[in-house]
């Protein structure tokens, strides 16, 4: 690990004005108390109409990005600081926009032959009786540029899926649909190009939504996840190869669905997980024996040895 001297005086970047900022807000804070505590010259910044002039005016040696969701996670933030060539933790520019944009990452993952639930995109009550006769039911709206599952909704019939467009359209003007997938959910976190071991999630829900993340106490997380070997190594491959068509870099999280058969079936990738204490990637470093100020550090680290 290196020394905290190596970081310089690192600006934390959190809360911001997308519909995550209140999560944004608790992984900031905890980002931030862990790198005070390992000694690190570490401030926080809650990105608002004044970050140019924040970044501009203070001495910023590298960024902590810890903002979710549009805004902070879909390369706008990564844009503006290499324009300010302030070094920043986690992907790129492109990967970030890519893993934000949830039916073009779906091409990508189709393209090269990776598995990813069957899809419509839906911008009229006519695209909603069209993908209902393409993919049948159940299926599962959400916004293609929202985390968290913000805006997401199971539906059985015509009806609902309309319903469940017109409300996803409040977040996001493009609307994605999916076939449901009937199957326990896992998590897997990478790690500066290591997968950490994965987590079967279980909730009372009818799916891991934004209750069940981050304010539910009922929700069930399973490390090991109870897959046999060879199950979680496809598992873990499948992950793999999956963030690299994506190009992340220093750490993200995919999430994978397996269906009755045992087929694994990638649903999204998130290039800024949370880091609150409901959150699954501090729970993976655990299980691979990272504590969650290690797990910073670690974050940190990266931006010194790929951005300088």
């Amino acid at each position: 690990m290196l020394p905290v001297s190596a970081f310089g005086r690192v600006a934390v970047l959190f809360g911001g004005k997308s519909a995550e900022r209140a999560v944004s807000l608790k992984s900031g804070q905890a980002v931030l108390d862990a790198l005070l505590g390992a000694g690190v010259n570490a401030f926080g910044i809650d990105v608002g109409a004044d970050l140019l002039q924040r970044l501009a005016s203070e001495k910023i040696d590298r960024a902590f990005i810890v903002l979710h969701g549009r805004g902070g996670e879909d390369g706008a933030m990564q844009g503006l600081l290499e324009c300010l060539e302030i070094p920043y933790t986690g992907s790129g520019v492109l990967a970030s926009a890519l893993a934000m944009d949830k039916l073009r990452t779906k091409q990508v993952w189709h393209s090269l032959g990776l598995s990813t639930p069957r899809h419509a995109v839906l911008a009229s009550a006519e695209d909603c009786h069209a993908a209902a006769s393409a993919l049948g039911f159940p299926l599962i709206v959400k916004p293609a540029h929202e985390g968290s599952s913000i805006g997401m909704a199971k539906v059985s019939n015509v009806e609902e899926l309309i319903r469940a467009w017109q409300d996803a359209a409040r977040y996001d003007a493009q609307v994605l649909v999916e076939q449901w997938i009937s199957g326990p959910e896992f998590t897997i976190a990478m790690l500066r190009g290591q997968v950490l071991p994965p987590i079967r999630v279980g909730t009372s829900k009818l799916f891991y939504d934004y209750e069940a993340k981050y304010v539910d106490n009922d929700t069930r997380y399973q490390i090991p996840c109870g897959l046999d070997a060879v199950k979680e190594a496809e598992l873990i491959e499948l992950t793999r190869r999956a963030c690299e068509a994506v190009g992340t870099r220093g750490w993200a999280r995919a999430d994978v669905m397996q269906d009755a058969d045992g087929r694994f079936w990638l649903l999204e990738v998130n290039t800024v997980p949370g880091m609150t204490d409901h959150s699954l990637v501090p729970m993976a470093a655990r299980a691979a024996g990272l504590d969650f100020q290690q797990l910073v550090l670690s974050i940190l680290a990266d931006s010194v040895e790929t951005r300088g």
